[in-house]
């Protein structure tokens, strides 16, 4: 390999991954894998500073959540933290005509999708159902049931093909996220046989975050998840999740070569979730201090921060801004999520069909009959 080049991390699990952002934020031209791909980027300084602000800024929102959430505002919370270079990263590497499916706690694609940072706070404030214009933004809406949305983008790329809109630089691909617990579910395991068998132009790119709720990964699998691609035929490659760097060479890649008609890659993203599964989890009851403290070690935005000021790419003004629009910008979604006005009871009947149905009308009936029971009491 050239200078600068290299196949593997060095502090990298057994069989290696895609790093081109090392902890300490030293830079690696290029990294070739052992089936001969290799995988750069070719960012300029502006780029590298919006991909910092980026993470930062996501990493906020993330945390005004969380606090919103403890405050009794929200009725619970999936948190991305340790998770925000997996989702820049590869969100960034997803071109306009890309279609995204997430789980629950994709909020970091979401936002490099360009979507209003607000719109899971309905759903998760039961406010509304979480519903926004998927075709308009390109990016599906959140997934409560786990694995599902794996074959909803499976049968969405298979539509893809269908229109012929594959084939070509200027083509259509389709990433579909997932965690590490999925991965047992038999939907994800189905998307990835008909997938396959279909050359459908997809990604599947699983966070592996170390634990399915409260199940380590050596109770889940006997090999790496990325080898788990070559039993459905078709490839798989594992990255440096807390690299936003390889997230996004790596995802662009497997995107172009979907949309050019070279079917489907799974990715998995080798990363950690910081905080908890989601508010309603302890994650002291399952894993140790020491384990959450030597991945702080990798953090996603230290790294690329050691790696501005090595490369005087950005100065302490810089990142001081960055850190206090990211705060003005946390605040004003709070605000607006304070804000946001209690619906009618009776509007929980709204869109159970879309043509109606006669049981949910009597349910509504009942529901009203119910509530107005209520009137003029005291209590």
């Amino acid at each position: 390999m050239a200078n600068g080049e290299r196949e593997v991390g060095a502090d990298a699990p057994a069989g290696g991954f895609v790093q081109l952002l090392t902890p300490d934020g030293d830079r690696i031209d290029s990294v070739t894998t052992a089936d001969g791909t290799t995988y750069s980027v070719d960012f300029t300084d502006e780029e590298y500073r919006g991909l910092y602000r980026d993470l930062v800024t996501v990493r906020r929102l993330d945390a005004e959540a969380t606090a919103l959430q403890r405050q009794g505002e929200l009725g619970i919370w999936a948190s991305l933290l340790g998770q925000e270079a997996a989702q820049v990263g590869s969100g960034r590497a997803l071109r306009p005509q890309d279609m995204a499916f997430p789980t629950y706690r994709e909020h970091g694609v979401l936002y490099t999708r360009s979507i209003d940072p607000i719109m899971p706070f309905g759903l998760f404030r039961g406010v509304d159902q979480g519903g926004w214009d998927a075709n308009e933004h390109r990016f599906n809406g959140y997934t409560i049931v786990i694995g599902s949305q794996t074959l909803h983008a499976t049968g969405y790329a298979m539509g893809v093909t269908m229109d012929g809109k594959t084939g070509t630089p200027d083509g259509e691909a389709v990433i579909a996220y997932f965690g590490d617990g999925a991965t047992s579910q038999g939907e994800v395991n189905e998307a990835f046989v008909w997938a396959g068998v279909f050359n459908a132009p997809m990604v599947f790119f699983c966070q592996n975050n170390q634990y399915a709720i409260s199940e380590p990964l050596e109770r889940q699998t006997r090999i790496p998840l990325y080898r788990r691609a070559a039993g459905f035929g078709f490839p798989g490659v594992r990255i440096d999740g807390n690299d936003v760097l390889a997230s996004f060479a790596v995802t662009r890649a497997a995107l172009d070569s979907a949309r050019n008609g070279q079917g489907p890659t799974l990715i998995e993203a080798y990363t950690y979730r910081m905080g908890a599964h989601t508010s309603s989890d302890d994650p002291t009851r399952y894993r140790i201090a020491s384990e959450v403290e030597s991945w702080k070690a990798k953090d996603p935005i230290s790294r690329l921060k050691a790696f501005l000021t090595k490369q005087q790419v950005a100065d302490e003004a810089f990142f001081t801004e960055v850190d206090e629009s990211a705060k003005t910008l946390a605040l004003d979604l709070r605000e607006r999520v304070l804000a946001m006005p209690d619906p009618a009871p009776d509007t929980m009947f709204d869109h159970v069909y879309p043509n109606g149905s006669h049981e949910v009308d009597a349910q509504r009936a009942r529901f009203a009959d119910y509530h107005a029971s209520f009137e003029g009491s005291e209590h």
